[in-house]
């Protein structure tokens, strides 16, 4: 017994000491980062855009798509989605694939306003101090409209509502169930799914974002429907 209890010791010490490097590595990053420039003022920097369009002026179909697609438990979890990431690892070692990242909308808005895109393990873990810091200093409302403020939508468009003007030629608050759906699911991936670069992959990523907003119970399947035959 006393070998086993040396060596359950011996691995929490283990534990201890690459959580604690991990933590170091991860500040350090997000440091970094922010010498040049504070979190505070990125964030200015993207609400003060002449294009800039708050929570307010966003279309409900186009709040609960984003939600849906990209973070559907953000109003319930804090900066870091703890179930999400396990739901995410779980997936893709189900499939044997890395798809899912688990990054709340939270990590995201970090990641668009302090990182670059890379996709590396340090960046994750900056990313995560950078999202504590939002939700410390914003409301949720206030961190959904930065994400769309601050995502890129294809075509040289970087704000919802050069988006919105864009393809649609209309304001985010105007916009139907159909093209709200179209766009909450671009920035994923907008080199694929922009609708201007791949008609056929933009029609299938909105059916996604559709079925997950009938999923988590913010429209019907007949609207959905309605949504996927509208052209």
């Amino acid at each position: 017994m006393k070998i086993f209890k040396k060596l359950f010791i011996i691995l929490l010490i283990i534990l201890i000491v690459i959580i604690s490097i991990v933590f170091i590595i991860g500040f350090s990053y997000y440091s970094n980062a922010l010498k040049e420039k504070p979190l505070l003022t990125r964030v200015e920097e993207v609400t003060s855009k002449e294009h800039y369009t708050s929570f307010d002026n966003l279309s409900l179909d186009y709040i609960h798509a984003v939600v849906a697609v990209e973070d559907h438990r953000y109003y319930d979890h804090g900066a870091v989605d703890f179930i999400g990431i396990a739901r995410a690892m779980y997936t893709n070692i189900r499939d044997g694939e890395f798809d899912e990242g688990g990054s709340t909308i939270t990590q995201q808005v970090a990641k668009n306003i302090i990182f670059n895109q890379d996709k590396t393990l340090v960046r994750k873990l900056g990313e995560v101090f950078g999202a504590f810091e939002l939700e410390r200093n914003y409301g949720k409302d206030e961190i959904l409209a930065l994400y769309v403020n601050s995502s890129y939508f294809g075509d040289g468009y970087y704000c919802i509502y050069d988006a919105s003007q864009g393809y649609y030629q209309k304001d985010p608050k105007d916009l139907t169930l159909s093209e709200a759906s179209m766009l909450a699911g671009v920035p994923n991936a907008p080199s694929v799914y922009a609708p201007t670069v791949n008609p056929d992959l933009a029609k299938k990523r909105q059916n996604h974002v559709l079925n997950k907003m009938v999923e988590y119970g913010y429209i019907t399947q007949t609207q959905a429907n309605e949504a996927k035959n509208t052209k």
